[in-house]
Parts: C-alpha cells; structure tokens; sequence
C-alpha cells in the first residue's frame, strides 16, 4: 500500500465557538470511587447538570455494567450523555467533545451548573486541554492493519510499526493492539506519526473553561475493595444477562462496547469456557487493573489547570480528595465548590 502524506493543518478556534465563561465542575477519578454519586448531590444542591465523561456510558447497551445512573437517579435531577450512541457506533474523544460543548451550552443557557462527572481521562482532557485532529481512516488501512497484525501477532507487528514511526513503537507495549494499530493506521494513511498529530493539540485548544475539577483519589485498598463490591451488585442486577443480548448482536470485537470490563470473561463463561465464578473474579482483575491505571494517570494530570494565565489568579480549581466518596467529606467539597463560585461571581 502506498503511503499518502497528509499536512497537519494548523488548526484555530471555530470563529463561531461561544466564549465560556460561566462555570463548569469537572469530576474525574478511577472506577468505582463514587464520582457518580457525588455529581447527583451536587447537582441536587447547585441547580446542575451531570454531563457523562465515561468513554462506555455513552453506549446504551452496558447500562448496568457500565455502571450507568438508573433511572430514578437520573429522574432526580437532569443527566445528558448517557446511552445516547448504540453499541455497533465508536464514540472518539473529538466526538465527544462536541458533543460536551453542547450541553455545556445547554446547561448554561437554562441557568444551571455544567457537572462534566466520569474517569476517561482522554475525554477530559481534550474538553480542557484540546485535541489533535487526525484525519478520518478509511476501512481499507483499518482492515490493513487488522489483517497485518493477526498475521505477525503483537511483537512482529510492533517491530514493523518500528520501521515506519519509530516513536511511537518505542512508546507501546507489544501486548497494547488497539494502541499499536491506532498508531500504524495514523502513519499510513496521513505519512505522519501519530506523536506529531498529537504534539499539534495546542492548534486545537481547549474549550475556554471557567472549571473546577474535584479528582477522587481514595486508597489502593479501599479502592479495590469498591471495585470488588461493584462488580458482585452489577452481577446481582442483572449484567449477565445484559452481557447475553450484547452477544446476540454478533457485534464487530474491534466495537469499544465490546472491550467494556467484564464483556470478555462474561462472554467466555457463556460459551462454557469457564465457570461463572472464574468469569466474575476475571472481572473483578480487570476492573482493578483499569482503576489502577486511572488512578495513576490523574496522578500524573492536572486536567482542570488551563495552561494559560488565570485572569483570576486566586481562585482555587483543582481539589483532590484522597477518599472514596462520602457523606463524611460532603462539607469539605461542598465548602470549595461555594469558594470557587463566589470567587468567580464577584
């Protein structure tokens, strides 16, 4: 396949985007540390509305085992985002930061508080950082790229990726496919590498945010412990049997719907690979293992900091709480979030 060199515009400000300048809450954390529940009581006291940021709540089809609200959680106060695509649609970072834009607006425009609530860092980051627009791959490379990878497995196919973008091969693991095909469909269709279509983010900035961002940080153990304790109630909820109409569907295993947490050992159970209880505690791995990759990524991120000069230098915007959350550490959130929106308004 011959390769096609792209320009990577320098991307501006739509001139239509509204200035935003009235305040946002973002809420980030891993899974399971209370980032849902702590929205709602916000948004019960602050007239808000809980805008998702979870990269598989956006998908109707996993409501329990996404941990989606249910519905008389999302009838006491207003929820947007959730379950909004079908599970054979990919949701993208930049797509769904239009889509956040809006209800930002929306919310705004019904003189309510924007509450951005959820643990896809990638998502947050691009509604306050920005994002590198990469242009749109054709099935043809990705299809390449599938077939190239089944072929060499991921070590073979890591060390072809080297050829063509060593940067980013020496930045993924071998076991990393969806990453490692990600990178080597960017650099063969646009003939540029995946790290400078990202390294031209601030051609896109962030949206111009007056935000606070609230980040759950509890302990390792009890935060595995959450996690546990969550998959066991999806289970007694139903998820098994939501599992089982997703597979009815025969979607495509590349769907991010498909690569939820606990899809994979739930469905191998069901095909009568494994015991139920080897599935559930598969699961329960699984689901530490993100978290803990969540967690050290809001470690490492200050999402709710602009890059730029506050023209208000004395407000506070960012907040860790290293708990899970509480009714315990309500005042304590309650109190900064009346800090940040009176420094704001005067």
């Amino acid at each position: 396949m011959s390769l096609r060199r792209i320009a990577i515009p320098q991307l501006e400000a739509r001139e239509n985007k509204p200035v935003m300048n009235k305040p946002v809450l973002i809420i980030g954390g891993p899974t399971s540390s209370g980032k849902s529940a702590l929205a709602v009581e916000i948004a019960l006291s602050f007239n808000g509305v809980v805008i998702n940021a979870d990269s598989m709540q956006v998908y109707r089809d996993l409501a329990i085992l996404t941990g989606r609200p249910d519905a008389a959680t999302m009838a006491q106060v207003s929820h947007r985002l959730f379950g909004v695509l079908d599970g054979d649609d990919v949701c993208s970072a930049g797509r769904w930061r239009e889509m956040a834009s809006k209800e930002i607006e929306a919310a705004w425009k019904a003189e309510a508080l924007p509450i951005v609530v959820g643990g896809t860092g990638l998502y947050l980051r691009a509604l306050t950082r920005g994002l590198a627009e990469v242009p749109e791959i054709s099935g043809e490379v990705r299809g390449a790229a599938r077939a190239l990878y089944d072929r060499l497995g991921g070590v073979g196919f890591q060390a072809e990726l080297a050829i063509r973008d060593p940067e980013m091969a020496a930045r993924l693991h071998s076991s990393d496919r969806q990453r490692l095909m990600r990178a080597w469909e960017v650099v063969e269709a646009t003939g540029h590498s995946l790290a400078e279509w990202q390294a031209a983010a601030k051609s896109l900035p962030g949206l111009p945010l007056n935000a606070a961002t609230l980040v759950l940080m509890p302990p390792r153990d009890a935060l595995y412990g959450a996690c546990d304790s969550r998959f066991l109630k999806m289970m007694e909820d139903g998820a098994l049997a939501e599992v089982q109409r997703l597979a009815a569907r025969r979607l495509a295993p590349e769907r991010p719907v498909m690569k939820a947490l606990g899809v994979r050992p739930l469905i191998a159970h069901m095909a009568g690979d494994i015991p139920l209880e080897e599935a559930v505690a598969l699961a329960q791995r699984e689901t530490r293992r993100y978290a803990k990759r969540q967690s050290t990524w809001f470690r490492n991120q200050t999402i709710g900091i602009s890059e730029e000069p506050s023209e208000k230098a004395d407000i506070e915007t960012l907040k860790l709480v290293s708990s899970l959350y509480s009714e315990n550490i309500k005042e304590e959130i309650f109190s900064f979030l009346n800090r940040f929106l009176l420094t704001l308004a005067g």
